[in-house]
């Protein structure tokens, strides 16, 4: 069992990476790119939108939200365009991990704003 979920893990990963590549690839459209970053944003940030701490639910994003949008997102590109990224893939997951400062920047911005509505929503109530 503890096996099978390594090997997941490390399926999970590489077909992260290939998005990520895919993301960069010329031949990909627009709006393929879009989704695709997201995925590969939302599954490198540290930020969940369902905080681990929750139980039960907490973990919903890692088991089910991430990898179903790396499927929406591997079903959408073309076959070609996965080939070569799985090849490059390959090799970069022996040398090192991407940073994406860009798309960890807009999480962050984003986590900052819904903070600072909820705070100013409380302060209205409460005056």
């Amino acid at each position: 069992m503890l096996n099978q979920l390594k090997l997941w893990a490390k399926k999970l990963k590489k077909q992260l990476f290939i998005l990520y590549l895919a993301y960069k690839d010329e031949r990909v459209s627009w709006y393929i790119k879009l989704f695709t970053a997201c995925v590969v944003a939302y599954a490198f940030s540290p930020i969940d939108l369902i905080p681990d701490f929750i139980p039960v639910l907490g973990y919903i994003d890692d088991i089910i939200i991430v990898p179903l949008g790396i499927m929406l997102a591997l079903k959408m590109l073309p076959t070609s365009v996965i080939e070569d990224c799985t090849i490059k893939a390959e090799e970069l997951i022996g040398n090192e991990r991407p940073k994406n400062w860009v798309a960890g920047s807009i999480i962050i911005v984003v986590w900052l704003l819904i903070f600072m509505w909820s705070c100013f929503t409380v302060f209205k109530l409460l005056h």
